[in-house]
């Protein structure tokens, strides 16, 4: 086996290199642009419950990417690209001043959407447009808005919840977010909402529609149903806290177990989800059938 003569090598090493300084540039600048909201949004999927779903989806975006990889036309665009950059790193800079960290946040997408077109083009981000919506959505909500949707959940599981106990024939009256059972108060707090378990059926909603389905009518769907899922078996945890409350212990309704519930109801609702993936799937495969007939 004949090798490679020591400039023949070093030429090959001097052009990947050059390659690839523009590619590592543009890594060091971003981070360095950038570094304030990445470390703050980081920080803020490790710590609050309703980001956390972020950790997945970040890693579960790249490897989309990197699994559909690069369009074997792809053209890089980079004055668009170099458009985009600038747009996402002005706002970046101006949510800073105004002290808005979704903004800041957002600009970080921006960037990324901007460096795709930049090396790639706008079809290479048209290809990527699941990995980009799981990014998006990645993005933690502004804590208005985590406040407005927050007591209508509230409202809504508590009313869910006292008609199921209802149902069972437990005499109940319900003021607000308070359901008073015989003996017992039950609140239903914010963090017991359905909110972040709501954003994350939703993100989980996009993520099997993207991979199972090929329909927008059908991913939309999915991503629709997803909304009744997560409400209705939120109200599903306040009646059985409130059924584990009355006849089995009231220290059910806090620590561990309490936890254990939401965890246990929402891979219940991932299951739901699937199943209702998978039939939308199955109707795609028969209604191609039909048409190629």
């Amino acid at each position: 086996m004949a090798l490679m003569p020591y400039a023949a090598r070093s030429t090959a090493t001097s052009r990947f290199l050059q390659e690839l300084s523009p590619f590592l540039f543009g890594v060091a600048a971003f981070v360095w642009l950038f570094w304030s909201p990445l470390v703050g949004t980081v920080r803020l999927w490790l710590t609050s419950p309703e980001a956390g779903h972020g950790l997945l989806l970040v890693p579960v975006a790249g490897w989309l990417a990197w699994r559909r990889g690069v369009r074997p036309n792809a053209v890089a665009q980079p004055l668009v690209g170099s458009v985009l950059i600038a747009a996402a790193v002005g706002l970046r800079y101006i949510a800073a001043l105004a002290a808005e960290s979704f903004l800041e946040r957002i600009s970080l997408v921006g960037a990324l959407a901007g460096l795709v077109v930049f090396s790639w083009g706008v079809r290479q981000l048209a290809h990527w447009w699941l990995p980009g919506l799981l990014c998006f959505l990645s993005v933690p909500l502004p804590e208005v808005v985590i406040g407005t949707l927050a007591l209508p959940l509230q409202l809504e599981a508590s009313e869910l919840g006292a008609a199921l106990l209802s149902w069972r024939g437990l005499p109940v009256r319900l003021d607000g977010n308070v359901i008073r059972l015989p003996g017992h108060e039950l609140f239903v707090t914010e963090a017991c909402s359905g909110l972040r378990s709501l954003t994350a059926l939703l993100s989980l909603g996009v993520l099997l529609g993207g991979v199972m389905l090929r329909s927008v009518f059908s991913r939309v769907t999915l991503v629709v149903l997803a909304l009744p899922v997560g409400v209705l078996l939120n109200g599903f945890r306040v009646f059985l806290t409130g059924f584990l409350v009355v006849f089995v212990d009231p220290a059910l309704a806090d620590g561990f177990t309490h936890m254990t519930e939401g965890w246990l109801l929402f891979l219940v609702a991932f299951a739901i989800l699937s199943a209702v993936a998978w039939g939308l799937a199955s109707a795609e495969r028969r209604w191609r059938r039909a048409r190629s007939r």
